[in-house]
């Protein structure tokens, strides 16, 4: 009975770190989203018109990117494929009232974000 008992006590400490470190996690991306908008908006110089439709776009795509994340259905192979294949469709709306100068800009902060994730250690 006492084995049984510290079982369930183990399982519950265990579940509860996983739940804590997905929570962790969900922050982290909050987080890193609002950084990046938050750059975005100020290095292109939107127009608060663009500054509404950036954020109604930014929207729209977290919460089907977010979707494709939580899908247990997908390999983690699939769900990267599909994230950016949003992230794509999104990027050619936000061109559609972005001007020529604005998408170059974009461009520029897109590699340079790249870059970075390279240059950061695995497991960051």
């Amino acid at each position: 009975m006492k084995k049984l008992l510290l079982s369930f006590i183990i399982m519950g400490m265990v579940a509860t770190a996983a739940i804590a470190q997905e929570q962790k996690d969900v922050k982290d991306i909050n987080k890193e989203r609002t950084e990046w908008n938050k750059k975005v908006k100020d290095e292109l110089n939107l127009t608060t018109e663009q500054t509404e439709k950036y954020d109604a776009l930014c929207k729209e795509y977290d919460a089907k990117i977010d979707k494709v994340m939580q899908d247990a259905t997908l390999s983690k192979d699939a769900q990267k494929e599909k994230k950016m294949a949003l992230k794509k469709e999104k990027q050619s709306k936000l061109f559609e009232f972005l001007t020529p100068e604005q998408q170059t800009t974009y461009k520029g902060l897109i590699e340079e974000k790249m870059k970075e994730k390279q240059m950061a250690p695995k497991g960051y």
